[in-house]
């Protein structure tokens, strides 16, 4: 009588432990600029492809992995760091024909919707801001990797993502005629980001 008595309490606590909710994590990533960067690729005389990158990209992002939508991701990017291995070219982009540096020496992203787009990606719809000017874009991210102790003790992780953008629309608006009837430079850029973030708060 007692053996079955036990094995019915046991299976009650089995029962009850199970139906109690898995708690969710929100972890506060911090951006590392050393190891982080925005890609960009353009058009180059209607043939072919030019790349570039720029560095120096600092920020947090918030992950809820029980509720997405509680996510957000602040971050800037110095555009004073464009590097497309041609320096005459780096000067012009940082001129006042592109990203006119001298005065807008800073892009910045501020997300204003996180929301799951299946396994492991996300769509963080934002305020993207280019030569003082700020319109929405739309990302595609994967979410956070599982967190991996670097040799130091700090629990790091990894994200990317990718959209694209209309120069235009930001006033980066140099170009010139070529003469079979083409432009130098097309106006759609392709931008890549490969971020590495270690935890600055976890609750």
């Amino acid at each position: 009588m007692r053996g079955h008595f036990r094995r019915f309490l046991l299976g009650a606590a089995t029962v009850a432990v199970s139906s109690i909710p898995l708690l969710s994590a929100t972890t506060t990533y911090q951006i590392d600029s050393r190891h982080s960067d925005a890609q960009f690729a353009v058009t180059h005389l209607m043939i072919s492809t030019v790349r570039g990158e720029i560095h120096g990209i600092t920020g947090t992002m918030v992950y809820d992995d029980g509720d997405v939508s509680k996510s957000s991701v602040n971050a800037a990017i110095d555009a004073t760091t464009v590097d497309t291995r041609e320096p005459d070219r780096d000067k012009h982009l940082k001129s006042g024909d592109f990203f006119d540096v001298a005065n807008h020496p800073t892009m910045t992203f501020k997300s204003t919707k996180v929301e799951s787009a299946g396994a492991g990606k996300l769509k963080v719809t934002g305020d993207l801001t280019i030569r003082g000017v700020t319109k929405t874009v739309v990302l595609e991210v994967t979410v956070p990797k599982a967190p991996i102790k670097d040799p130091w003790g700090q629990q790091r992780t990894a994200i990317s993502g990718t959209t694209k953008i209309n120069r235009q629309d930001f006033g980066v608006a140099w170009n010139k005629n070529l003469d079979s009837g083409g432009v130098m430079i097309g106006d759609n850029v392709d931008i890549t980001l490969d971020v590495e973030m270690f935890i600055s708060q976890a609750k």
